[in-house]
């Protein structure tokens, strides 16, 4: 019969009794399997982990510059490391660096919540921040934002 309409006859359920065949295009149907599994793996999503590292003695506007580029990261949906690095006599206050993780991660609680405490490894302490947003959301927020951004400025071209 499969030969009759030029299909291939496929084996569906080669246990059960009797085995079960369909009539299909097995072709067609392997290329659909494959364009399944290709959209299933654009979807998919990366959780990317990026470090920032800091020092006890940093100056308030380079903090501010670690901490905007601790926000970017979040609002970008990835996770971040910090890591404070200890140099010479820095190795016995640790708890300035305490602080100043923890003036961190209060500074960025809106977007992100403390997966790993801040931990003394050696002469770095390191603490990590996982986003509140999943890589998704922000991934989607972010394609809509540059959306508007191009309209608003096709709509300002063509005044």
């Amino acid at each position: 019969m499969a030969d009759e309409i030029g299909l291939d006859l496929v084996e569906i359920a080669a246990e059960a009794n009797p085995p079960v065949c369909k009539i299909m295009d097995f072709g067609k149907y392997k290329y659909e399997v494959a364009q399944k599994a290709r959209e299933a793996r654009q979807n998919q999503t990366h959780i990317v982990v990026k470090e920032v590292r800091l020092t006890p003695k940093i100056e308030n506007h380079d903090y501010e510059t670690k901490r905007s580029a601790v926000e970017k990261f979040l609002k970008g949906g990835d996770k971040v490391k910090i890591t404070m690095k200890f140099r010479g006599r820095e190795q016995t206050r640790p708890e300035l660096g305490f602080k100043l993780l923890q003036r961190l991660a209060e500074d960025v609680k809106e977007f992100a919540f403390v997966e790993f405490a801040p931990k003394q490894e050696g002469r770095n302490m390191t603490m990590v921040l996982g986003p509140t947003k999943k890589k998704t959301e922000a991934v989607a927020e972010q394609k809509a934002a540059r959306a508007a951004k191009a309209k608003a400025a096709e709509e300002i071209a063509a005044e």
